[in-house]
């Protein structure tokens, strides 16, 4: 034969021998029933997926806290989502106003460009969330058509609290808004309806605690309405929202769905529903803020200050002599966690989405740190660290329930 067969190294020699502890900023480790879902292959069309989907489709509009009947599953990364949003209610020619704080706002608005729009960037400072008199001074100024906003910058940790009274503000205009909300869907409170945003994007492997590769976005009424109402044609066949829509709510065929996918973010949203989202909410509150206790405990910053901070997922400075890449590895190969690096502040990033958020991944990830860092040739207090875990989570007092 003229090409020969490749040698291979199996799976369970690459791999280690026990499982690591993801404590990044995503994936983030899943529920067992949310692995024993993803194990399974049924038939993409026929009843008993008609059933599954339905149920998924009322699950999620508890967890987008939405009435919208215009919710649909994309397969592919939350990026795949944030597309099918900005192709399907971004007009070719059409004025869009994004917020940039950061590497993931910055993709939306990208996106926004690619499908030929004029792309005003409201550009938000470091480490600091957007003003909202700002953003709506920027909404009142260019009346875009379109605004695009995170909820939650993964990047460098930021938390755009303005998010409702600028989604407000932007529908007084008849602007829609595209927000973004791969983290903190369920891991605190994001109100589509009452808040008024118009498409909500989620990816499985975060909040949601499911798999990479499956996500949802949800449509408002109004999007909706632009939606089945352009004239135009569509540039893209797999994110039209029309052809999603005849396998979401028509029963019919778009393309071979994830199957194994969707009966793992099914599994993924029926353990929030099961939960409810006031005690996911204080769960991942409470747990948040005894990892921020205990970092500082340890002796180490954080890198974002004051009502700005993203709990989801947590930013630490890196000490002086400490490259972020070191510390990985040593978490990583010496203590079995895995924590992320950086999309450029001098950081690294610890992760609190789904299972991220138990008691005994907080103390594992706040010794694996401590220690590493003390190992690298940086003192930090230890001790005090997990006592400042521990005294957190012992005084939390329930903000949602």
């Amino acid at each position: 034969m003229r090409h020969p067969v490749p040698e291979i190294v199996p799976l369970d020699v690459i791999l280690p021998d026990e499982p690591l502890l993801m404590m990044g900023a995503g994936p983030v480790p899943i529920p067992a029933k949310v692995a024993a879902a993803n194990g399974i292959v049924i038939n993409h069309l026929g009843d008993t997926m008609a059933r599954i989907i339905e149920q998924v489709k009322a699950m999620s509009r508890y967890v987008f806290q939405t009435q919208s009947q215009h919710i649909l599953g994309v397969a592919g990364p939350g990026s795949a989502a944030m597309e099918m949003a900005i192709v399907n209610l971004v007009v070719p020619g059409s004025k869009v106003l994004s917020v940039r704080n950061g590497f993931f706002s910055n993709r939306l608005a990208e996106m926004a460009e690619r499908v030929e729009a004029e792309v005003i960037v409201a550009d938000v400072d470091s480490a600091q969330a957007a003003d909202a008199e700002q953003i709506i001074a920027a909404l009142r100024q260019h009346r875009p058509n379109v605004l695009t906003i995170v909820q939650g910058e993964t990047s460098n940790t930021v938390y755009n609290h303005a998010l409702p009274a600028i989604c407000r503000a932007a529908r007084e205009l008849n602007c829609l808004v595209i927000t973004d909300a791969v983290c903190t869907l369920s891991t605190m409170p994001l109100d589509m309806d009452d808040w008024g945003v118009d498409a909500v994007i989620t990816g499985g492997q975060k909040g949601l605690s499911s798999i990479p590769g499956v996500s949802l976005v949800a449509f408002s009424e109004r999007a909706w309405e632009l939606i089945t109402t352009r004239k135009d044609m569509l540039r893209h066949w797999c994110l039209d929202a029309k052809l999603a829509d005849q396998f979401w709510y028509q029963k019919s065929y778009h393309y071979t769905a994830p199957v194994s996918g969707i009966l793992a973010i099914h599994e993924a949203l029926r353990l929030i529903c099961q939960e409810t989202l006031p005690r996911r909410f204080d769960r991942h509150l409470k747990c948040s803020l005894a990892l921020q206790a205990g970092i500082e405990g340890l002796g180490l910053s954080l890198y974002v200050d004051g009502p700005s901070r993203l709990n989801s997922v947590v930013g630490i400075n890196l000490p002086d002599g400490i490259e972020g890449k070191a510390l990985l590895q040593h978490m990583s190969k010496q203590h079995g966690v895995e924590i992320s690096g950086s999309f450029g502040p001098r950081i690294v990033r610890i992760g609190q989405m789904g299972e991220q958020c138990r008691a005994h991944h907080l103390f594992r990830t706040v010794h694996a740190l401590g220690s590493s860092v003390k190992s690298l040739g940086v003192a930090v207090d230890l001790p005090s660290g997990v006592a400042a875990l521990e005294r957190t989570l012992e005084t939390y007092t329930p903000q949602f329930n």
